[in-house]
């Protein structure tokens, strides 16, 4: 099992690596040339900048019981497919039974942003996200 991280856009990393280092995990964090992200526990991966690249790279590497840590939809999708767990960087686990919905709703949220449709942003980050991230990071961890 390895923890795997979409580190281009991963609030909570410092939650994350304190986790992973409780629980003797390897951590691989990946991002592209556009990002300078530092760790003391895991090992930094930088790839090529360029569309879904860190995607890519994440997706050919996962294996089933590996924890993927991404905000991209799509991706969790991926690492669900393989047998691996997902987790969005707020605490909320990727599964089968909630991923269908997600795609949908990234699909209807493109086709109105393609009609100049105007969205809020995601909300602020709270402390309750960072304590769903931890305490369902620590339940996927478990399940090894």
């Amino acid at each position: 099992m390895k923890l795997i991280i979409d580190a281009d856009a991963c609030p909570g990393l410092d939650i994350i690596t304190k986790v992973a280092k409780d629980y003797s995990i390897k951590m691989l964090i990946y991002t592209d040339f556009n990002h300078n992200i530092t760790n003391d526990y895991g090992e930094v991966i930088t790839v090529d900048q360029g569309f879904q690249s860190v995607d890519m790279y994440i997706s050919n590497i996962t294996e089933t019981n590996d924890v993927v840590v991404t905000q991209d939809y799509g991706l969790a999708l991926i690492a669900l497919s393989k047998g691996a767990f997902a987790i969005h960087p707020k605490g909320t686990i990727y599964d089968n039974d909630n991923i269908d919905k997600m795609i949908f709703e990234r699909h209807i949220s493109a086709m109105n942003r393609k009609r100049n449709k105007r969205f809020k942003g995601p909300k602020k980050r709270t402390k309750e996200d960072d304590l769903l991230l931890e305490e369902n990071l620590i339940k996927l961890l478990k399940k090894k």
